[in-house]
């Protein structure tokens, strides 16, 4: 689950020093649990102190205080005993100064004041929202710092936007209301402790210059449709680059646009744009939509047209040029022989003449033409005469 809490927990000593000193004997990697030099020496001593008090001492009274001395030692050693969750990593500091890390289990160090642990939690999501305030608080990482390390209150009422935060300009010089969450989680737990003082502030200081950045370079009109992926990505990306930078030892695992609207002021004035501007496009695709229907039918007719006229055309050529060839070859035949050519253009001539006219034949001997022979049938005798 998300939080938006400090993913800090001490286990004994201080929370964790402003700036990461070396200790008197190295440190700096992930080593075991040797006990130092100086303090081998200190144990050396203080077992030959126990048993000269033990060989020494007379009386029950002497025994008695050495073994309740013993018993506090013993107790003191105790307390190096601690335990990491598994959604936690241990930062071990020797005299305030970071010198290993420790997984999760049970582990041990020198016993406070020589060495204290810092308990990290590695794991958890944790949430910054830039524009608005959902829970009843500040974050404790995102809240303002004053110079000397306290939170500054809190610039408005929880639960609310934050007018000073959401409004960004884009690149066509317009302004949009935004609200964005960014999640994130602790990646070097060193890094996280040791190289900023509030890393969630950092986070957030980091989100907020980024996403102004790449509205900056967007149209207002694409951050309220279809950009929002493309922004939430480039701000991750960005902030990301901004945190390796500074080597916060924080990961950004999403960004996420609660809210893309206009200026509440002029919300409305521009819903009335935004609808005029979807009505001008509706009718352009009408049109376009009917032109691209009468258009295409206009050009197939046509083509229809142009194509029946050369069909025209090319068989009204072809026909003169066949009655022209015709023409030519009966000349040719009527220079050669001019009697019979004549004799065969009046025999066809008058075929083409008696074969579309009624005949009768009339006998002679006949008187009277009321006597009839039809030579085409019955349905050429109402032609006859």
């Amino acid at each position: 689950m998300p939080s938006d809490q400090n993913p800090w927990n001490l286990g004994g000593g201080p929370r964790r020093p402003s700036n990461p000193i070396q200790g008197p004997w190295g440190g700096g990697g992930s080593g075991g649990g040797q006990l130092p030099p100086e303090l081998d020496r200190l144990m050396d001593q203080l077992r030959a102190l126990l048993r000269r008090f033990l060989g020494g001492a007379g009386g029950s009274a002497g025994r008695g205080a050495v073994l309740a001395a013993v018993a506090v030692v013993a107790i003191w050693l105790a307390t190096g005993f601690y335990r990491v969750e598994p959604d936690e990593q241990g930062l071990v500091l020797r005299f305030g100064a970071y010198v290993r890390s420790t997984p999760p289990g049970l582990n041990y160090h020198a016993p406070w004041p020589i060495e204290s642990v810092l308990l990290v939690a590695v794991t958890r999501i944790n949430r910054v929202e830039i524009g608005f305030r959902s829970t009843a608080a500040e974050e404790p990482d995102s809240s303002p710092r004053s110079p000397d390390g306290t939170s500054e209150p809190a610039r408005s009422a929880p639960g609310r936007d934050l007018a000073e935060e959401s409004l960004m300009l884009t690149g066509d010089e317009n302004i949009v209301d935004i609200n964005a969450s960014v999640f994130w989680k602790v990646s070097d737990a060193a890094a996280f402790s040791f190289n900023t003082r509030n890393p969630g502030y950092t986070v957030k200081s980091a989100a907020e210059s980024m996403l102004r950045q790449v509205v900056g370079r967007t149209k207002i009109q694409e951050a309220l449709t279809g950009g929002r992926a493309v922004i939430e990505q480039a701000v991750t990306v960005g902030t990301q680059a901004i945190l390796d930078q500074y080597h916060a030892g924080v990961e950004i695992t999403q960004v996420q646009l609660q809210k893309v609207d206009p200026p509440a002021d002029v919300i409305e004035a521009f819903r009335d744009v935004q609808r005029a501007n979807t009505d001008a496009d509706t009718a352009r695709n009408d049109a376009q939509s009917y032109a691209n229907d009468v258009v295409p039918r206009a050009r197939g007719e046509s083509a229809a047209i142009l194509a029946q006229a050369n069909g025209a055309k090319q068989a009204s050529v072809s026909a003169a040029t066949g009655e022209a060839q015709r023409f030519l070859s009966v000349y040719a035949a009527y220079v050669q022989a001019k009697d019979v050519t004549l004799r065969r253009l009046y025999i066809e001539t008058m075929q083409e003449i008696i074969k579309d006219t009624p005949s009768i034949v009339v006998d002679d001997k006949l008187r009277s033409i009321l006597s009839t022979l039809p030579l085409q049938g019955p349905a050429t005798q109402g032609d006859a005469k």
